[in-house]
């Protein structure tokens, strides 16, 4: 009876030890089953600016980078052997052109030049006894008081002394031209560099550089132009009316900045165009032509050029930050209506001003994603922000608060919480 009594017991326990573990079950699904719904939410959409796209008149255009150079760069070399005697000019001054640079010690070479021209005179001496000699034998002839053979010798001695005239003259010349470039002198106007020997040393027949100088009448700008570039403003040339060059771009007016110029405020013109294309880049090398009377460029400045087209066109544009890169392709994301971020394929013009000429893809008021390209995706919903944009499309940006300058709030600012606890203390 006693152990009738434990299995009935026992029976109990468990009856109860199940219901208590049914019950956990059931709030365990119920909380995996409230997780699994909060995990799978829908993410917040993210927040980003947009602005229109702008459809306004601009000059056809195309920008390049290239280098300023002089047009005329001498290195000044000696053409004689000597010492250098004197430095005549200050390091970096301008000079014109047969200024003089240099001298090199000439005794040596007004020596050369006082015997040469004792030998010419020693040399004219004898010409004159070899004609007068030659005239004398020319009357015995006719009365045969000579030979024919000694009148013979005669003549060939003045022809000879003849050709010593020459000899010496020419070596006179060349000692008078010695002496000569000894006085170096400033072979164009230009920009002096600075004296590479002094007064003392001693330099050969074309070594070494002494100096270099520059011009500064006018500096060229090089760049290379694209095919597409060239072939553009090739048909151009050949289409226009006032043209009368066979050069592609010859004539074309082109705008320039330096690295600190806001834009392209100096004005030139293209003045030469390259046979041919580079067939490893695809590129032809052209060359702007820029007044320089004033001296504002200096030969090896990095510089900006804007080559100008025919006219003004309609385009379409967008900030040049809303560009994206996708491998070869260039995409902008477009907001629609339902607020979902949209990929757009688009084909790029040119730069004006920090817009993006699109000549294919995007239409004018279309809403494009200035900010936040980075936190969205193609589909994803977003939560769009227009911003404020200026008269040529560009987003304006608000003004930031100084450090440490409180929020406001309804125009009023909020009083800092240290402040506030001195005014209770008070």
């Amino acid at each position: 009876m006693h152990f009738a009594h434990f299995i009935s017991r026992g029976r109990s326990v468990f009856a109860a030890l199940a219901c208590v573990s049914t019950v956990f079950l059931i709030t365990g699904c119920g909380q995996s089953k409230d997780g699994a719904s909060q995990a799978g939410g829908a993410p917040p959409a993210a927040q980003v600016s947009v602005a229109p796209a702008v459809q306004r008149q601009i000059q056809e255009s195309d920008e390049f980078t290239g280098r300023l150079e002089a047009t005329e760069s001498v290195d000044v070399r000696p053409r004689v052997s000597g010492t250098i005697d004197r430095v005549h000019f200050r390091e970096g001054q301008l000079v014109k052109k047969g200024d003089l640079l240099f001298t090199v010690d000439a005794r040596p070479f007004r020596a050369e030049l006082a015997r040469a021209e004792a030998q010419l005179a020693s040399a004219q001496t004898q010409s004159e006894l070899s004609k007068t000699e030659f005239a004398r034998a020319q009357k015995l002839l006719d009365v045969k008081a000579i030979s024919k053979q000694e009148f013979d010798q005669l003549q060939s001695g003045t022809r000879s002394s003849d050709a010593s005239i020459r000899a010496a003259q020419a070596a006179v010349q060349a000692a008078r031209l010695n002496v000569e470039y000894a006085t170096i002198r400033a072979p164009i106007a230009g920009r002096v560099s600075r004296a590479n020997v002094t007064a003392g040393n001693l330099v050969g027949n074309a070594e070494p550089v002494l100096t270099s100088i520059v011009s500064q009448g006018k500096v060229y700008a090089y760049f290379d132009a694209s095919e597409q570039v060239y072939l553009r403003y090739a048909k151009q040339a050949r289409t226009a009316a006032s043209s009368k060059s066979g050069d592609a771009t010859t004539g074309n007016t082109v705008m320039m900045g330096l690295a600190n110029d806001a834009g392209y405020p100096h004005k030139g013109v293209i003045d030469f165009v390259d046979n041919r294309l580079n067939a490893q880049t695809g590129a032809i090398r052209v060359r702007a032509a820029f007044d320089n009377s004033k001296g504002e460029f200096t030969p090896g400045l990095f510089a900006r050029v804007r080559l100008l087209g025919s006219g003004a066109t309609n385009a379409v544009l967008t900030p040049d930050r809303a560009i994206g890169t996708d491998q070869t392709k260039k995409y902008v994301l477009v907001v629609g209506a339902d607020n979902v971020a949209n990929f757009r394929e688009v084909k790029l013009g040119s730069l004006d001003g920090g817009m993006r000429v699109v000549t294919e893809g995007l239409k004018a008021g279309e809403m494009v994603i200035v900010d936040g390209l980075q936190r969205v995706r193609p589909g994803m919903p977003v939560a769009p922000q227009k911003v404020d944009i200026d008269g040529n499309g560009m987003p304006v940006e608000k003004p930031s608060a100084p450090p440490g300058a409180p929020p406001k709030e309804d125009g009023k600012e909020k009083q800092a919480p240290a402040a506030k606890k001195e005014e209770k203390k008070a």
